[in-house]
């Protein structure tokens, strides 16, 4: 094995092709199901000491392998010349003894981690927009202007369309009839039928009462529409015989799925997100010093249990509708505290290899606002560099929450995503961000690590 690429040690440690019922990734991990998740578990150590690796996580039925940005490399090596591939339909007898929630989590992971790095290039392009404008670069009437906006909204103008590909993708459905449902509803002829009056017009399909909403920019419709299809489609490749499916299927669901989901899914969808919204709002001007804290400090523990795919949709909602949010400056926060914590334990460990590892996960965090190889690979390990980054993130955290900082834009808090964040609360966001940081790395170098509890990086 000596001679092998880090995939296909990952391949052979695992149990090999026969033993991965599927495999995917996402922007730092390799995400396999198991048929026999001992063969992997047993080689846990191993996987973990090969050069590359940061480290496993074994959660919501997955083995899942850290990496860092360079997992589609690494993805490729292990698929190259074997059967598995990038859609490989998940085996109903694969071992999966998970919780609904975490189940939940794992799918809306699988929806959103292909449009991640779309929504935060996106982001980081809105942003040098709004700037180039605020610092009198760019006139807001020149046409320049308004192309350059729509290169870098258009992501959220068409987002239940895209939504519509990766949630297809997700359950295994036609992603096509998945885009020309959402396309539909977000057609010309469909928000004319709401005149100037907007959310809330009641028109009639068939005698039937039908509420409008506007679906641009929306999310939660989407995902719901397209797991109904999933379900529609298996039924009726199941009672319309082979020979008629391809054109049938198609055409039924149409028929079906259109109305329903202009009918139920969109406007559940649209009113759940703005709840959803309100509330968040709510807690912020409540008491912003406390909520920021929260989940300032928090955050980073959410990441290592993957539950930030249950809030990355609200702050991408917030985004699309409201044009701004409060949660991504707090999720920078976490991130800006990791990423002391990760400095503090460069300044503490004797391990030179460490030392290295230290430096490329913290340029991780400032260059693309990834935080998983800090996380799993110094503050998992060494456990206390993970208590300066929860401290650190609470207090800067504190700081923009109280000041309310708005993102005006999804993105990952890294120094080369500042301009998402440009507007009157900008000063008091930065600031906030260099409390997480020193904060961090103080508390960090303070308490120090514990080399001899794991071995080196």
């Amino acid at each position: 094995m000596a001679g092998q690429n880090l995939g296909k040690k990952i391949l052979n440690l695992v149990g090999g092709e026969k033993n991965i019922a599927s495999i995917t990734h996402c922007a730092t991990r390799l995400r396999m199901r198991l048929n026999n998740p001992k063969i992997a578990h047993a080689n846990k150590e191993a996987i973990e000491n090969l050069n590359g690796v940061i480290s496993v996580v074994e959660k919501a039925g997955q083995f899942q392998v850290v990496i860092g940005p360079n997992v589609p490399q690494i993805y490729d090596e292990l698929v190259d010349g074997t059967n598995l591939l990038k859609e490989n339909p998940q085996d109903s007898n694969a071992h999966d003894d998970t919780n609904w929630f975490l189940k939940l989590m794992d799918i809306v992971g699988g929806i959103f981690t292909p449009l991640l790095p779309l929504l935060a290039g996106s982001g980081v392009f809105r942003g040098l927009v709004l700037l180039a404008t605020q610092l009198h670069w760019l006139s807001t009437t020149s046409a320049t202007y308004n192309i350059l906006t729509c290169a870098s909204t258009a992501v959220f103008y068409f987002l239940p369309i895209l939504l519509a590909v990766t949630t297809a993708e997700k359950f295994k459905t036609d992603k096509f009839v998945a885009i020309a449902i959402m396309g539909a509803l977000i057609m010309p002829q469909f928000t004319q039928m709401m005149g100037k009056t907007g959310n809330g017009v009641i028109v009639h399909f068939f005698h039937i009462p039908i509420i409008l909403m506007t679906y641009t920019s929306t999310v939660i419709p989407a995902i719901l529409a397209i797991w109904c299809l999933s379900w529609l489609e298996k039924w009726l490749r199941t009672w319309i015989p082979e020979n008629l499916q391809l054109l049938f299927v198609p055409l039924i669901s149409l028929f079906i799925m259109v109305p329903l989901t202009a009918g139920l899914f969109g406007p559940f969808g649209v009113y759940v997100g703005e709840w959803i919204s309100k509330l968040i709002n709510w807690l912020m001007n409540l008491n912003g010093w406390i909520a920021g804290a929260f989940i300032g400090g928090i955050w980073n523990l959410f990441v290592i249990f993957g539950l930030q795919w249950a809030v990355n949709p609200v702050m991408i909602n917030n985004i699309s509708s409201l044009g701004y949010d409060y949660i991504v400056p707090l999720t920078a926060a976490a991130n800006f505290g990791m990423a002391g914590a990760t400095l503090g334990t460069f300044f503490k460990t004797k391990n030179k290899k460490m030392k290295t590892y230290s430096i490329s996960a913290l340029l991780s965090i400032f260059f693309a606002g990834i935080t998983e190889p800090a996380i799993y690979g110094i503050g998992v390990r060494y456990k206390k560099p993970l208590i300066g980054a929860v401290v650190g993130g609470a207090a800067g955290g504190a700081i923009i929450g109280g000041l309310k900082v708005k993102a005006f834009a999804f993105v990952f808090g890294g120094l080369t995503t500042l301009p998402a964040f440009v507007g009157k609360t900008f000063i008091p966001y930065c600031i906030g961000l260099l409390v997480c940081f020193a904060v961090a790395c103080l508390v960090t170098i303070l308490i120090g690590i514990k080399e001899s509890s794991r071995k080196g990086c």
